[in-house]
């Protein structure tokens, strides 16, 4: 049964995909957004996302006039049943999610209510938002307005956000209201995936709780690539005999520069604060945060370790979103390094299939260039730290060929050392350990300390 939807933060990243999405599956949708010129650009068809499929999507709503685009509330609001709220919430200095932007969304949507309205708390907010939204729909709310508010926490990956959205692991949904719960639940019921109802606290935590954990995998396996480093071993090879256990699954077991991105440093951080605010510690959270930290310093060390020093160096970087099929940059190993680099001295040419006009304005300094090879040229080092296809598959006889030095820093695993040798290279990448530690090794040491049986 077609539903009418206004999506508030209509031209964000999850509210433009969720916007295009509901639109795809026969609801009648107005994204909302302040920004008037993203919605001049969206009425045109023009996604200002770079997300494969999205401005397909898009078009397709538009065409099909279930899909339009608004800056005013009272176009999006009043005649319609289901209110999604997808604005951000990036964080304050203390770690914390802002919600400034949140409770200006309620306030907008209680004074342009008509009716029953059910809320949808999809952006990733702190746990008892579902609460703080309804207190500020009932303080606000026009006469003869009433509204229901349900958690539906969001589990889009960039890059891959069409596919999560029509294909998803799960649909979470919390409320006090089940009524309000099932209809949401009946919004997408013809994707055929699980759903979970529960208490909103519960549904809010669940987002959290799952971000954070994908982080610690991440974190854990830097942790390991590092001892492999020193003991000499191949943590792409125990990645793999890891990821063999059921138990454990493969996924996020790559070990590199870290994570980035809007959702997992922010989400971890939150999650923490949430948790300092209850009086309570959070030493693994500290733990996942701080080794993420260290991957990009151990990543600047190497190159530092093996030019003899970064002053006067011109190093090559290839990727500059946080991952590929993005044009994201927030929080990117790449940006964390680049700065490092720029701060030693170094020159920085760099490239990205997608990120470059959102890395211009914050680094002037770094030279953008429109290839791998570009960036190359003249280079001491290259370092890869997006995993684009056009980067696992390098020419690496033309690479050698540009560059000056001979060092290739694969910051994310992805290249073959072998062909990178066999091109005249020098390669390093990370956890790839290759020979014993110097002196004596762990296995003999614990051998002469090992009791003599009787």
């Amino acid at each position: 049964m077609m539903a009418r939807i206004g999506v508030i933060g209509g031209a964000g990243y999850v509210g433009l995909a969720y916007a295009a999405a509901l639109a795809e599956l026969g609801h009648d949708v107005v994204g909302l957004d302040i920004d008037a010129a993203k919605v001049r650009a969206l009425a045109q068809g023009h996604s200002p996302i770079f997300e494969p499929g999205l401005e397909t999507l898009l078009q397709r709503g538009l065409t099909s006039g279930r899909l339009r685009f608004t800056i005013d509330y009272g176009e999006a609001v009043p005649e319609a049943d289901f209110v999604f709220i997808c604005v951000g919430t990036p964080s304050d200095a203390t770690g914390r999610a802002e919600m400034g932007h949140i409770t200006a969304a309620a306030r907008s949507i209680a004074r342009h209510g008509r009716g029953h309205t059910i809320v949808v708390n999809k952006s990733t907010m702190p746990v008892g938002s579902v609460h703080v939204v309804a207190e500020i729909l009932a303080e606000h709310a026009e006469a003869g307005a009433s509204f229901a508010v349900v958690s539906n926490p969001e589990f889009l990956r960039e890059g891959c956000a069409v596919q999560d959205i029509f294909q998803p692991d799960r649909i979470v949904l919390g409320a006090d209201d089940p009524a309000a719960a099932d209809r949401v639940a009946a919004l997408y019921a013809p994707l055929g995936a699980p759903v979970l109802i529960t208490d909103p606290r519960s549904a809010e935590m669940v987002k959290y709780a799952s971000n954070a954990f994908l982080a610690a995998k991440i974190s854990f396996i830097n942790e390991v690539a590092m001892i492999c480093e020193r003991l000499g071993a191949d943590v792409s090879v125990v990645a793999r005999g890891m990821g063999m256990d059921e138990r454990i699954g493969p996924r996020f077991l790559q070990a590199g520069a870290g994570f980035g991105g809007s959702c997992f440093p922010k989400d971890v951080q939150a999650l923490a604060a949430m948790a300092r605010d209850a009086g309570l510690a959070t030493d693994m959270l500290g733990a996942v945060a701080a080794i993420n930290v260290a991957a990009r310093s151990r990543l600047a060390g190497k190159l530092t370790a093996h030019l003899g020093g970064l002053e006067g160096k011109t190093i090559a970087v290839l990727g500059l979103a946080f991952k590929p099929n993005t044009d994201d940059v927030r929080e990117a190993p790449a940006l964390e390094v680049a700065r490092h680099l720029l701060g030693a001295g170094a020159m920085v040419r760099a490239t990205d299939p997608a990120a470059m006009p959102h890395v211009a304005p914050l680094f002037p300094d770094v030279h953008l260039v429109e290839d791998a090879y570009a960036a190359a040229t003249g280079a001491d080092a290259v370092v890869l730290m997006t995993e684009w296809d056009a980067y696992r598959s390098l020419d690496l006889d033309r690479l050698a060929n540009a560059m000056r030095g001979r060092l290739v820093v694969d910051g994310r695993n992805v290249l073959d050392p072998a062909a990178v040798v066999a091109a005249g290279l020098v390669y390093e990448g990370i956890g790839r350990g290759v020979a014993p530690p110097t002196g004596p090794s762990v296995a003999s040491r614990w051998a002469q300390a090992a009791p003599v049986a009787d």
